[in-house]
């Protein structure tokens, strides 16, 4: 995420750069993602050190994503979350914590999180999750999706009983295809492989479910495919 204006910056081959904001209380964790992120060719635009600074800076420097800790001084990161995400403004949010436990990732997804990783997560793998969000995508580590979605089947009534299946009635059969594959964590990459279509016909897919499911991620509609019975843990 380039330094400059609310577009961002395009790069050599054309594609815009992706703006970030860290939220963070420790300044040397800080200086170390911001030096991850800048190999990866991501562009930090601003650092927070506490809550109260990291809704102020989002909403002047209009950053792509906020990378931001859930533990910060003056407001916390879920509240944090919930004001960038209540605010409309065209950002969004990736929790980078050391909290892992299933009601704090529960709340940050409710919150408006578009992301959550732990803080040991590769710096690759941080910068292609940033990737993720600022293009409109999900991100949830692996272990701590597949935990949730465990305990989420655990809870669920039969799906022929779940009052969110009807919903389902109003996707394509393409798209309901497209939901399953979203539910298991494949990226557009590999579902477009999958289904031998374009990345781009893929986009379209998600847009479209998203829309009729009045969803607002892709978060979101991996929780409604297994509260519907779309998809089971293992399946």
């Amino acid at each position: 995420m380039a330094a400059g204006d609310g577009e961002g910056v395009a790069g050599a081959a054309g594609v815009r750069t992706v703006r970030v904001l860290l939220a963070d209380d420790q300044p040397m964790l800080r200086a170390g993602l911001r030096m991850a992120l800048a190999a990866g060719g991501l562009a930090v635009v601003g650092e927070a050190g506490d809550g109260a600074e990291a809704v102020e800076l989002a909403r002047r420097l209009l950053p792509d994503v906020v990378v931001m800790d859930l533990r910060l001084p003056r407001l916390d990161g879920l509240t944090v979350t919930r004001r960038i995400a209540g605010s409309g403004l065209p950002v969004r949010v990736l929790i980078l914590t050391t909290d892992d436990a299933d009601e704090t990732v529960l709340g940050a997804v409710a919150a408006g999180a578009s992301g959550y990783l732990c803080k040991d997560v590769p710096g690759d793998e941080l910068v292609a999750a940033i990737r993720t969000v600022a293009s409109g995508g999900a991100v949830v580590a692996p272990l701590i999706l597949d935990r949730l979605l465990i305990r989420l089947a655990e809870t669920l009534p039969a799906a022929e009983t779940t009052a969110a299946a009807p919903a389902l009635d109003t996707l394509t059969e393409r798209e309901r295809e497209v939901l399953v594959h979203v539910a298991k964590g494949h990226s557009n990459a590999e579902i477009a492989r999958a289904l031998l279509v374009s990345e781009t016909t893929v986009k379209t897919h998600v847009g479209h479910l998203l829309t009729k499911l009045r969803l607002r991620d892709r978060v979101q509609a991996v929780v409604l495919a297994y509260e519907t019975g779309l998809v089971r843990p293992g399946g």
